[in-house]
């Protein structure tokens, strides 16, 4: 699962970073709002986690913007700011849950651990036509045949799994597999979508990765297989 942290106090994002990271998550941080926004449309991340009050815009901002764009990730907004006036402007911004400083640790992971049940992103197997992914131990499977996927693969196959037959372009898929920061190329996504084609292919699927020029990838069930 991948998560973004909008927050301008780099220490606090830095120790929520290292924290959601222990327990298995992809996290990355920006330090001001006008990135936050930025970095959130991009609808790659299964949750934001944003602050109120930041530099460049405000966090309140940050989700209106987000909301006005369809991006439907959930928000978890952290904030000083405990007065029910705050809390409604928060909720009316398009936050899915307001979560006042200081916290608990524990009250932050029950957090967004609800929020992630309540998207459907806290499963331990994901399928589409007659292949299953197993999130715990990165193993593709369809009937008795199956294969483990390298951790590059298994991300990708993940994420074109919840987007199912919605066309995710090569863009989306470098930003989220390999992140903002990385070197990576439209070529490296072509490379693994090769990857995952010719596995799926040993283990018998009838689930292709289909390429629709300009747009991307989705999948697709073959009932001729």
């Amino acid at each position: 699962m991948k998560i973004l942290i909008i927050e301008d106090e780099r220490l606090l994002a830095d120790s929520i970073k290292a924290l959601l990271v222990q327990k298995g998550f992809d996290v990355e941080c920006v330090y001001d709002g006008r990135s936050g926004e930025e970095y959130a449309e991009t609808g790659v991340y299964d949750l934001l986690i944003l602050d109120v009050m930041m530099p460049e815009m405000d966090g309140y901002e940050v989700a209106r913007r987000v909301r006005s764009n369809r991006c439907s990730t959930p928000i978890l907004m952290l904030t000083a700011k405990s007065g029910l006036e705050d809390r409604i402007e928060g909720l009316n911004a398009g936050a899915d849950y307001y979560l006042t400083k200081p916290f608990d640790t524990r009250e932050l992971m029950a957090c967004i651990n609800a929020l992630l049940r309540r998207q459907g992103g806290q499963v331990d197997e994901m399928s589409f036509g007659n292949i299953s992914l197993d999130l715990s131990t990165c193993i593709l499977s369809c009937g008795e045949q199956s294969i483990r996927l390298s951790d590059r693969e298994f991300d990708m196959m993940r994420f074109l799994l919840q987007s199912k037959e919605k066309n995710v372009s090569k863009e989306v898929l470098l930003v989220r597999i390999w992140g903002f920061e990385s070197n990576a190329t439209e070529n490296h996504v072509e490379v693994y979508i090769g990857f995952l084609r010719k596995k799926l292919q040993s283990i018998g699927s009838n689930v292709r990765i289909e390429t629709i020029r300009r747009l991307g990838y989705h999948l697709e069930v073959d009932n001729n297989a």
